[in-house]
């Protein structure tokens, strides 16, 4: 029997915790991109348990004012939970790496990201397969500084 979404899970859990032990054990050195992408650590406010939730992601758009992260979940079927949460709590906190900044984040509109789609799958274009490869429309996370 295939199960494609948990092969991706498992994918994107190996990836996510293999940048966090890199950038760990050579303190925030090591990769500084990721992917052709700028790695940064999403830190939410877990929607059911109010606890604090960090995830390790990429950013094809990382500028001082704004960092662009894609909802991916390598295709799958149903948002990511730190997604999820941000949309639930929109005050997130962005690490870059060893400076934290608070930022607001916000879903883009569907005119914002036709516009901004074509940059990030210039950055990585695995983001198309992954738009092809789900009934979902992905998302595309816009942040701000508070």
């Amino acid at each position: 029997m295939h199960y494609p979404d948990r092969v991706v899970a498992a994918g994107a859990w190996a990836l996510e915790n293999g940048h966090r032990t890199a950038l760990k054990i050579t303190g925030g050195r090591w990769p500084k991109q990721l992917l052709g992408m700028q790695p940064i650590e999403l830190h939410t406010i877990g929607r059911k348990s109010g606890l604090r939730r960090s995830t390790m992601l990429t950013a094809p758009i990382c500028e001082p004012d704004r960092v662009v992260i894609v909802a991916s979940k390598g295709g799958h079927s149903d948002h990511p939970d730190w997604y999820k949460n941000l949309d639930a709590d929109p005050a997130v906190e962005v690490t870059i790496g060893d400076v934290t900044r608070p930022m607001t984040a916000r879903t883009a509109s569907p005119t914002e990201k036709a516009e901004l789609w074509p940059t990030i799958t210039a950055a990585y274009s695995g983001y198309e397969g992954y738009q092809q490869n789900t009934d979902r429309e992905i998302p595309v996370v816009i942040m701000t500084p508070r």
